[in-house]
């Protein structure tokens, strides 16, 4: 099966367009639960340089945005501590995906329905290209992760858990 060199618009590349962000885009095959590690393996990189795009929740319910490396967790325990929140937990898929507008699986930091804080794990801004979901499942968008990044207003944070 032909894979797609090309995906249709999404509110993520409308978002990238806008602000002059030039991106690569870099389809694959979806699976359900794959995440970050699975599309590595599908695109022939490495999953560190993969980067996902979590909706987290503080104590009082409000939504912040994590990026991660695809291959580490995040501590929410130290996450909590770096921010200033008594408690952060990972949202609902439902919840998570009214907040971004996106399907879980397919969220992106850009064009999200809702204004929310970004946080990164710092070494993600190291990187000199990051892979990261494009605004649909299966799709996702190679960016130099420093400038554009700081375009979201993004606070670096250090709360990644070792290798998965």
């Amino acid at each position: 099966m032909a894979k797609k060199s090309h995906v249709s618009e999404t509110p993520a590349t409308a978002w990238l367009r806008q602000h002059g962000v030039a991106f690569t885009e870099h389809p694959y095959d979806y699976v359900d639960h794959g995440g970050a590690q699975h599309s590595a393996r599908e695109l022939g990189v490495d999953p560190f340089g993969v980067v996902k795009t979590l909706i987290m929740q503080d104590q009082d319910a409000k939504p912040l945005v994590v990026l991660m490396h695809g291959n580490r967790k995040v501590s929410t325990k130290n996450l909590a501590r770096q921010i200033g929140a008594k408690a952060v937990e990972p949202c609902t898929p439902e919840v998570a995906n009214r907040h971004s507008g996106y399907l879980v699986g397919g969220t992106s930091p850009f064009g999200t329905r809702r204004q929310m804080p970004v946080y990164v794990e710092s070494s993600i801004l190291t990187l000199p290209r990051i892979l990261i979901n494009g605004g649909r499942r299966g799709y996702l968008v190679g960016i130099e992760p420093q400038g554009i990044l700081r375009m979201l207003d993004v606070k670096p944070v250090d709360c990644a858990l070792p290798d998965e």
